[in-house]
């Protein structure tokens, strides 16, 4: 029996079994080798070779558009970048990655175009192993759900979870030591409702005989093993609802409310018309406030603020981290900053490199001769 048909065996024991306190070890056994079957089957397809779809991340961030075929992905890569991907009223127009750069509040933010994921994409349908491998780089996940087609988002969800891509999710606060005796030691900052037996279980699975295993929130057994593995990616998303131009206002009451059943608030889901350019700005305003990006403009020596080129780092950057994207000569020749602005005291305030910034702050670098 082939990885896959392993994999498909568990799948079945697990969907079969109910879950119940007494079968609680049994489906975390089953869960662990299922996790420890599909990063085997993972590995496999990434050194098998293909074309697949890699692609350089640039810019200050990478947000990758994910949606099913023929949703308006491509259209909408074409009205926010200088990207020309091809579009039409068909399914799989997009046949390789295409990536562009939107411009906004003085970001370059990398939008990536991925082919139009199909069902069953993270088992390998339709190239999808390799077109998800590219969304794992992502820094957001732009969701492009038609208006007619909302209930797309769960089939969505499930192709990434099964590639190993937590949406919205923080990384589990689990941490494992190994160690050379004594067996499994737990402790746990938080109730746990899975008993020790289980919790021993899933780590001998996971070749853990001796360790000191630490829990610093409740989980259950899927979150235990994600704490476990290493190749979880944890990736913010926002949602966008497409060809809006095409519906009446009544129906809007409708896809509202299909929102909701999904857990998605109507109110932080951007409605476009990717064809009209219509809420554009909206989507991209949102794109950065998720972004979690901060500006900063640079006090050039002889030239002033330089406010139309900012530099653009993460929200608790430092000067050490601002420095640091400088490169070059910054990096050596660096004495101390000043700084006006939200972080500062006062004007032109003198602070060293690990000084936080914040948006807006004014920089200006002092070096050595």
């Amino acid at each position: 029996m082939g990885l896959e048909e392993d994999i498909q065996a568990i799948e079945d024991e697990i969907a079969n079994t109910p879950y119940n306190k007494s079968t609680e070890a049994h489906i975390g056994r089953l869960k662990s080798k299922l996790a420890e079957k599909k990063e085997k089957l993972q590995n496999q397809s990434s050194a098998g070779g293909g074309t697949g779809y890699s692609v350089e991340k640039t810019g200050d961030a990478t947000v990758g558009l994910v949606g099913f075929p023929s949703v308006g992905k491509s259209s909408l890569l074409n009205s926010l970048t200088n990207a020309e991907s091809e579009t039409g009223e068909y399914e799989f127009t997009t046949l390789d990655v295409n990536p562009g750069m939107c411009k906004h509040r003085g970001a370059n933010i990398q939008l990536l175009d991925v082919p139009g994921l199909i069902e069953g994409a993270a088992t390998g349908k339709g190239d999808g192993k390799q077109v998800l491998s590219v969304v794992r780089n992502a820094d957001l996940i732009l969701f492009v759900l038609s208006v007619f087609e909302i209930e797309q988002y769960e089939r969505l969800q499930e192709e990434l979870y099964n590639i190993n891509i937590r949406v919205d999710k923080k990384p589990p606060r689990v941490t494992v030591r190994p160690k050379i005796k004594d067996g499994i030691k737990i402790t746990s900052s938080a109730d746990q409702d899975l008993d020790e037996a289980t919790i021993k279980e899933v780590l001998r699975d996971q070749g853990y005989v001796n360790a000191d295993l630490n829990l610093g929130e409740k989980v259950d057994i899927d979150r235990l093993i994600d704490g476990l593995m290493e190749n979880r990616e944890y990736i913010p998303s926002i949602t966008c609802v497409n060809k809006v131009d095409l519906i009446t206002p009544e129906y809007k009451e409708t896809v509202d409310e299909q929102l909701r059943e999904r857990g998605l608030d109507p109110g932080e889901v951007t409605f476009i018309s990717a064809e009209e350019e219509r809420g554009l700005d909206a989507l991209k305003d949102r794109m950065w406030n998720n972004l979690d990006l901060i500006r900063v403009y640079m006090d050039k020596p002889g030239r002033g603020v330089d406010y139309e080129e900012p530099l653009v780092i993460p929200a608790g950057s430092t000067i050490e981290d601002a420095v640091d994207k400088l490169g070059g000569e910054f990096e050596e020749r660096f004495r101390f900053a000043r700084v006006s602005g939200p972080s500062a005291t006062h004007d032109k305030q003198q602070v060293g490199d690990q000084h936080v910034l914040e948006d807006e702050d004014v920089l200006k670098l002092i070096l050595r001769r």
